[in-house]
């Protein structure tokens, strides 16, 4: 995981996804001060900005720091602070965050997981060669433990993970592409590969 930098909101979306929110809520009776009712499902304007939100964060999840293609329908909407508990924030791009759909639905709606808004670069490390993924050992206890429970609540060191973030850095040594290209496709291995001088 990377710090990710808020894009700015698009045009369209006060239009296609904050009003018609804010008139369901409203017109549902939802108190916007209290968490849902339990098994109260919201309407998903948010997903009216998904081709925004795609675009404006490159493709790049913001959980995983992999890029996706749209075409995959791998893509979703987080809402960092759960809808659940905050109805009011449902509808704001600023709660926005670009994430494929297994990452989304891993952090479901948890607590336990760094804001990539807030986070800084180099709280994650990386080896390369296999592609495990662990807490920067240098970081203070409290924060360690905050790194170590994102990854475990992401999943983000499985079996899975491990492999791709592997097979990236891998074909990179193989020069089947450039340092470039690694950086758009996989951002957090390009930023190990580079802080380890191996670019």
């Amino acid at each position: 995981m990377l710090h990710v930098v808020p894009q700015p909101e698009p045009a369209e979306f006060d239009r296609q996804v904050r009003q018609k929110g804010l008139r369901y809520l409203s017109e549902s009776g939802i108190d916007l001060s209290q968490p849902l009712p339990e098994g109260v499902k919201l309407r998903p304007y948010w997903r009216n900005c998904l081709p925004d939100l795609y675009d404006r964060f490159g493709g790049i999840c913001a959980y995983l720091a992999i890029h996706f293609e749209r075409i995959t329908g791998a893509g979703s909407v987080d809402h960092f602070v759960a809808k659940s508990e905050r109805p009011d924030q449902a509808y704001e791009w600023s709660n926005y965050r670009l994430a494929c759909s297994r990452m989304n639905s891993r952090k479901n709606d948890y607590k336990d997981v760094l804001d990539p808004f807030l986070i800084e670069d180099g709280l994650f490390r990386l080896e390369l060669v296999s592609g495990h993924i662990y807490p920067n050992p240098d970081l203070p206890p409290a924060l360690m433990s905050d790194v170590d429970a994102t990854i475990t609540r992401l999943k983000l060191d499985d079996g899975g993970c491990r492999e791709v973030r592997a097979r990236h850095f891998s074909d990179y040594i193989q020069n089947f592409y450039t340092a470039e290209f690694l950086r758009q496709r996989s951002p957090f291995v390009w930023y190990e590969a580079n802080r380890q001088g191996l670019l």
